[in-house]
């Protein structure tokens, strides 16, 4: 059989898609080209989240094929809706080089004109996006996009669901479950796993290098430092448990708009061992994370948070808040991790002495999490995308997904 030849509109190269592109493109029924529409990425454009420019140490074009579409594929940058407007679109979808286009939701103009550009030349349309009922939004912007949705997404041939919350999601617009298929967000776990795999001597030097002790538990936020992610919360959550008499460190990982404002606090709070290393790149990662005990997200509206992904490669227990779009797939309460109300110090401050009071708990929690993201990867994406090709709309992983409310029935295979 020829393989399916699949267009993946993207903004620009991420470093979460990249791989996933490659490792798609190993299976011989699968053709993978992914559009880009701006090169920022790979030229080092300033992302606003972190607040400077970024440009990251791994290969975001090897292994799968890419089309950079434009002369102005190296002016354009990421601003809203309107930033993306690329009239090369048309063309390169009705080209005839494709059997399916996929996209990533509908965040900008050029996602709207690949849709327009498929439909016209007759391509089922693959819909991935990262919506899910938690996510905060004003009542009437959700019941108008939900109503605009409704319409536009009967054209959509499948839906590609990243998880549980978000399937729930699609099956909340109508969409019927045998049209969701289960592609999950996954990142490149076997590079994040073996490259934490550091040892006790190179924990004791990287934790020294950070200015953190080596004889307390340190308890890790890694993300931007932006008002939504609450990254204040982590150093009150600290203050508290100085007050119960439990000291931990805390690295504090990332930049972005409120990181003079966490500096300050972390003095007003009087707090002794909180590190700031700043923005750390791809490459780095897994060791930074390897020299952490417990990992915190505290967000709220966080349509999934791959940082999870990668720190539960590391072995770590994690808390997460219950808004994240990943909870339901990554954490199960008590066993590798849990539960808090977003941006609230109290229940984290109850969650992290949980965790670290009793000897031990913290390293088998972090076992469990190494165990669910096992298999939460990679080959559940081949599987489903496989199912979306299905001339007859095979079902897939999704419909496990519905059957027992989470995503235990991937991680069993």
């Amino acid at each position: 059989m020829n393989a399916v030849r699949i267009a993946v509109v993207n903004s620009h190269p991420v470093q979460y898609s990249a791989p996933l592109y490659a490792y798609l493109q190993q299976d011989p029924s699968l053709d993978i080209t992914a559009l880009y529409c701006t090169d920022f990425s790979l030229r080092g454009g300033r992302d606003p989240g972190f607040g400077q420019a970024i440009t990251w140490d791994i290969d975001l074009l090897e292994g799968y094929r890419s089309v950079f579409l434009g002369p102005r594929v190296s002016a354009r940058s990421i601003h809203g809706f309107w930033s993306l407007i690329v009239p090369e679109l048309w063309r390169e979808i009705r080209s005839g080089k494709y059997d399916a286009v996929w996209l990533h939701g509908y965040a900008y103009a050029a996602y709207v004109l690949a849709f327009i550009a498929a439909k016209s030349k007759g391509l089922p349309v693959y819909m991935r996006s990262e919506t899910h009922l938690a996510l905060g939004r004003p009542r009437w912007k959700q019941k108008l996009r939900d109503a605009v949705l409704k319409v536009a997404y009967r054209h959509v041939d499948r839906f590609l669901a990243i998880g549980t919350a978000n399937y729930a999601y699609y099956i909340s617009l109508g969409i019927p479950a045998d049209r969701i298929h289960f592609v999950p967000y996954t990142v490149d776990n076997d590079r994040f796993i073996a490259a934490a795999r550091i040892s006790d001597q190179d924990r004791h030097d990287l934790r020294l290098k950070l200015g953190l002790p080596v004889d307390l538990p340190v308890v890790m936020f890694a993300s931007k430092f932006m008002p939504r992610k609450h990254p204040e919360s982590v150093l009150n959550a600290a203050a508290l448990l100085r007050e119960r008499g439990v000291n931990v460190a805390v690295l504090m990982v990332g930049t972005g708009e409120m990181e003079q404002e966490l500096r300050d606090l972390a003095l007003r709070l009087q707090l002794e061992h909180v590190a700031f290393p700043g923005f750390v790149n791809q490459s780095e990662l897994p060791r930074v994370y390897a020299t952490a005990d417990v990992f915190v997200l505290p967000s709220a509206d966080e349509p999934w948070g791959f940082i999870i992904n990668e720190v539960m490669c590391a072995a770590l227990p994690v808390i997460l808040s219950d808004s994240i779009g990943s909870t339901p797939d990554l954490i199960r309460d008590g066993f590798n991790g849990r539960l808090m109300k977003a941006g609230d110090a109290q229940t984290l401050a109850c969650a992290l002495h949980d965790i670290l009071s009793p000897p031990g708990r913290a390293v088998a929690m972090g076992r469990g999490s190494l165990e669910i993201i096992s298999g939460w990867s990679y080959e559940q994406c081949r599987l489903g995308l496989l199912g979306a090709t299905h001339p007859l709309g095979k079902q897939g992983s999704a419909d496990r997904i519905q059957r027992n409310g989470r995503g235990d029935g991937a991680r069993s295979r």
